[in-house]
């Protein structure tokens, strides 16, 4: 019987290896779970560069929580799963061979996606961030950042009826948006000229939503100056690298409104993936277009290494154990 597994760590900024460790025991309300990939996160890159704050080594397995993978055993009470039950999960150690998480922290994957990678978490945040933003039938949306979760936007948006307008700054990504439903797409170069074509696009009145999907500023600024009047700025990507200004007068005078559309509360993440999972099953996303890149357990610096120069054609990387 195996009693030990492989953990990717982080023990500093830029440097990653291997460690060795027991497989922990379920306890009651616990899965084991034999884990079969994890999808790597911008939001992980903090830790990966190297912030003042942090310390090293990481954990084992940190800051790894996009996993799926197969329940390998079951602690003391746990109802509604069994060994072999294929799921994604909730954590922040899935870079390891194994995960032990609570069972309500888990949900169960269909077999119509067996042998297909499903990092749920960004799924969940994904349709979680779209509940937020509220668009309705008819609007203008534009979706600043065609990467994971803008592409999944975009699809959203687009099958509800609205008029997407798809903004990033690679070629494939663009394409992308076009696959799967934007009326326009616009490169992510200029400032002055993303304005004009968006007044253009619009009349001159703006976009009724703008779902900012980058984390950095100057695509946090473009999106105030692209929303109009009344409408609203839903903020998807993640900042963290330092605070942000805004043209709080320019937000003022339109009279916006501001979402931050991140989610803490377990049961509201998991019912994102649950809807998430029905909508790839129904064929509204695949996310065979959007993992465009594998990696191993021990390549998890090349992994980050790819996620920050995001060549031509990457969307999602993930780590496959």
């Amino acid at each position: 019987m195996i009693h030990s597994m492989q953990a990717a760590v982080i023990t500093g900024p830029g440097q990653a290896g291997l460690t060795e460790i027991p497989i922990p025991d379920p306890g009651s309300g616990d899965l084991l779970i034999r884990v079969e990939g994890c999808g790597v996160c911008p939001s992980n890159l903090p830790l990966w560069q190297g912030r003042p704050w942090f310390t090293y080594p990481a954990p084992p397995g940190n800051p790894g929580h996009e996993g799926w993978g197969t329940v390998e055993a079951t602690g003391h009470g746990v109802k509604g799963f069994a060994e072999g039950d294929r799921v994604t999960f909730l954590s922040s150690q899935a870079y390891a061979e194994y995960d032990l998480v609570p069972a309500e922290a888990a949900v169960k994957l269909p077999s119509s996606l067996d042998g297909k990678a499903f990092p749920g978490e960004p799924v969940g945040c994904a349709f979680n961030v779209f509940r937020r933003s509220q668009i309705r039938t008819g609007q203008t949306v534009a979706v600043i950042g065609a990467g994971f979760l803008g592409i999944i936007f975009t699809a959203l948006a687009a099958a509800l009826g609205a008029n997407v307008v798809a903004i990033t700054r690679r070629r494939t990504s663009l394409d992308l948006a076009k696959k799967y439903g934007a009326a326009e797409t616009v490169e992510l170069d200029d400032h002055q000229r993303i304005i004009d074509r968006l007044n253009k696009i619009t009349g001159g009145k703006g976009c009724d939503r703008v779902i900012e999907a980058t984390g950095y500023q100057w695509p946090l600024d473009l999106a105030g100056e692209l929303v109009s009047e009344r409408g609203t700025l839903v903020i998807a990507g993640y900042h963290q690298d330092g605070p942000r200004q805004v043209n709080l007068q320019q937000w003022n005078w339109k009279g916006i409104d501001v979402v931050n559309a991140h989610e803490r509360d377990r049961k509201v993440y998991l019912e994102g993936i649950r809807e998430g999972i029905r909508a790839a099953e129904s064929g509204l996303f695949r996310l065979d277009d959007l993992v465009t890149h594998d990696f191993r357990l021990m390549e998890l610096g090349k992994a980050y290494s790819a996620l920050t120069e995001r060549p031509e054609g990457f969307i999602k990387g993930i780590i496959r154990m």
